[in-house]
């Protein structure tokens, strides 16, 4: 198959790089610009705030409006504290597999977009845009800063395939994801006394428990058909600390949480409502007995959710391209919703399985490459 034997050589070589969200991207993005570059296309780099990573935007074709873009994320989940038969970062082919750290999540799609740059290259009828992003696995904080500036950048694709692992299935939808840390700053003092003292981890409880209550909202709230599993938006205590002893009142306490939003405004209702709850209730009572109280919220990632549509261009394509009679939803997160979000008709199609993301000897199929190459072979034939 042509590409195939580029898409394993540029599989091997990527694997090698260690990009885990903790660390730089940049070596392996500065060999993905030479590559592309070497191929034709017209290149723009993208640096975070510390410099440490960036995004990477290549375009083939007219310099025009609307277009495709082809999507990839260049970061890793860490290898620390799992047991790997191989090296995680040296690509390992046996029985028909290619093991490594990322082989499915997600740079076997990735390898696959580069290998085959000489057919996008000779792309006529509209642009192709190329866009690997950092730190996806932590909040998608590089296309979230990449959708932000498209427009400045004057890059408006109507079309975006997102190549998350998906075993090459066509995936039209998925729940958001916003994660949230919460900090209550109450009075420490002597657990004899109570009633002197602010205790931040009952703070915590109180707020604990309407979300609790949200959760059974959220329930009725959720559409009548819905096609996510469960079909409604989801609320997760994902952990509380506070207190230091039994008989110390706890004057901190740190909530983390999450919530998984099916529909567009469910996120916005809930934080109104827990607004009121600590604007109206929890810090009057708080700086009654302590005024230099105080509730904040960190925003650690808020993930648009991919809304599936009636009208889907790109979802049609890819049908068209691969055969598919069907689109599915699915319950992880990926960039998608923000490229919809951005004007973009999206989809998700890719190869490798979510089953293997994450895990020790993460791997991506002989068989599953070849299908993404057919796909590819078919996007470029559809600009060409």
């Amino acid at each position: 198959m042509t590409g195939l034997v580029e898409t394993v050589a540029l599989l091997r070589d990527l694997i090698a790089f260690p990009t885990v969200s903790a660390d730089p991207n940049l070596a392996m993005i500065d060999y993905l610009s030479d590559r592309l570059e070497a191929a034709g296309a017209e290149i723009m780099i993208q640096r975070d705030a510390e410099g440490r990573k960036a995004n990477l935007i290549a375009r083939f074709g007219p310099e025009a409006p609307g277009g495709l873009l082809l999507s990839g994320h260049t970061d890793v989940v860490p290898v620390d504290e799992q047991v790997w038969s191989t090296d995680p970062f040296t690509l390992t082919e046996a029985d028909g597999r290619f093991y490594g750290r990322g082989t499915c999540d997600m740079k076997g799609f990735i390898a696959a977009c580069v290998a085959l740059a000489p057919r996008f290259a000779e792309a006529r009828r509209e642009p192709v845009y190329m866009a690997f992003t950092h730190d996806e696995e932590v909040g998608c904080l590089g296309a979230r800063h990449l959708t932000a500036a498209l427009p400045d950048l004057g890059i408006t694709p109507r079309m975006a395939v997102i190549g998350e692992p998906t075993e090459m299935r066509l995936v039209e939808g998925h729940k958001g994801c916003c994660e949230y840390t919460v900090r209550m700053q109450g009075l420490a003092g002597h657990g004899s006394a109570p009633d002197l003292g602010v205790n931040a981890v009952e703070v915590a409880l109180s707020y604990v428990a309407r979300l609790q209550e949200l959760r059974e909202v959220l329930k009725a709230r959720a559409p009548e058909g819905g096609r996510f599993d469960p079909p409604w938006t989801t609320i997760n205590i994902g952990a509380l600390h506070g207190g230091v002893a039994h008989n110390v009142i706890a004057g901190h306490a740190v909530l983390d949480w999450e919530m998984r939003p099916v529909q567009p405004g469910d996120a916005e209702f809930v934080k109104a409502d827990l607004a009121r709850l600590v604007e109206g209730t929890l810090l009057p009572r708080m700086r009654a007995r302590h005024p230099d109280s105080f509730i904040e919220t960190e925003v650690i990632g808020e993930v648009a959710g991919l809304v599936p549509v009636p009208d889907n261009p790109a979802r049609d394509l890819v049908a068209r391209i691969t055969g598919a009679n069907g689109a599915d939803v699915v319950a992880f997160g990926t960039e998608a919703g923000l490229f919809q979000a951005a004007g973009m008709s999206a989809v998700i199609c890719g190869p490798g399985s979510i089953a293997q993301a994450h895990k020790p000897d993460e791997f991506v199929a002989l068989s599953e490459l070849e299908r993404c190459l057919d796909l590819l072979h078919g996007l470029a034939d559809a600009v060409t």
